[in-house]
């Protein structure tokens, strides 16, 4: 199940007490401090892991708590710090606090860590108080409380080549040719209900990264059909293709649509680059029907995902454009 929202509770562990005590030996009547300080609380940590791909673990677990600090001990012993506790996420995944648009942390790449929820601090033991005209402190300092907050964590997916495309576009068609990925098809709107990634290979030993979302329809930037979930999913890929059915009579309509919604959701959306690819060619008479090689400065592409036709050369456009972009 694909989970690409959770909102969660972490808790830092509370630092262990310091120690009050004095050293008892034989011959040594009156020994100085010597209480140990509290170890550190636990953290809170989320750790990028490569082969996750959805937040569903996260969304069904809202707490986190992690272990207090040991308290001190006679002899100068420090207490054991607590146990971390680490939180596997997908790469892309984003953190904020709750009610909040700052972004805490962006985990995009492998190895990425972010420290969620500091431990509190080992209080300190009698023996850190000791000076030369307080020679026998019989006080110590408690253990600090850990930090606490509400994350909502959201997973953006990371692709090299977003598809959008209005219901029944051929999104899913085209994925499943140019890759191994095997989304649902099938002839009718929102067969696709969530983003899926196929790799796409060309050349000798290179790829890239195509996302397929659910289709888009007016008023998506405002959150109609799902609109704002799934468009974040685009946020962070290179290049947009623009996905038009072009046996539609209104598909010069379908460009504008698709235009205004990327430009109302993002100004960032509206900036990135673009292709046009016109889908089911095999559906028209290409002899009574122009084809545009630009719209609106934007380079075209014709394809029939089913036939083949177009798809060699929609490849090598793609391609070139992610070479030059790398």
């Amino acid at each position: 199940m694909f989970v690409d929202y959770a909102k969660i509770k972490v808790i830092a562990g509370r630092g262990g007490n310091g120690c009050v005590s004095f050293r008892r030996e034989k011959y040594i009547p009156k020994g100085g401090p010597d209480g140990g300080s509290g170890g550190r609380g636990g953290h809170v940590i989320f750790d990028v892991n490569p082969q996750l791909n959805t937040l569903q673990d996260i969304k069904y677990h809202k707490l986190y708590r992690a272990d207090n600090g040991r308290d001190g001990s006679g002899a100068k012993k420090t207490g054991k710090d607590g146990k971390d506790i680490n939180i596997q996420v997908p790469l892309g995944t984003v953190c904020r606090l709750e009610g909040e648009e700052e972004i805490q942390a962006d985990l995009s790449n492998s190895g990425d860590q972010f420290v969620a929820a500091r431990g509190g601090k080992g209080g300190k033991g009698n023996c850190e108080f000791a000076t030369s005209t307080r020679q026998t402190p019989h006080y110590a300092e408690p253990g600090k409380v850990g930090e606490e907050f509400v994350y909502e964590i959201e997973l953006k997916l990371l692709a090299d080549v977003g598809l959008v495309g209005l219901p029944n576009a051929g999104k899913s068609t085209l994925l499943s040719r140019l890759s191994s990925a095997r989304p649902k098809i099938a002839d009718y709107p929102f067969t696709t209900l969530q983003p899926h990634l196929g790799i796409v290979k060309y050349g000798e030993f290179k790829s890239f990264v195509m996302a397929d979302i659910p289709g888009l329809i007016e008023g998506a930037s405002s959150g109609k059909g799902l609109g704002h979930r799934f468009l974040k999913h685009i946020e962070r890929t290179s290049l947009i293709a623009l996905l038009i059915d072009v046996s539609k009579e209104s598909w010069d309509k379908d460009f504008k649509t698709l235009k205004q919604e990327l430009q109302e959701y993002s100004e960032n959306l509206q900036r990135k680059p673009k292709i046009i690819i016109l889908t089911k060619m095999d559906l028209i008479d290409r002899s009574n029907t122009e084809v545009p090689d630009v719209i609106q400065g934007i380079e075209v592409v014709a394809i029939s995902s089913v036939t083949g036709f177009g798809l060699d050369n929609l490849i090598k456009n793609l391609s070139l454009f992610i070479d030059d972009h790398r």
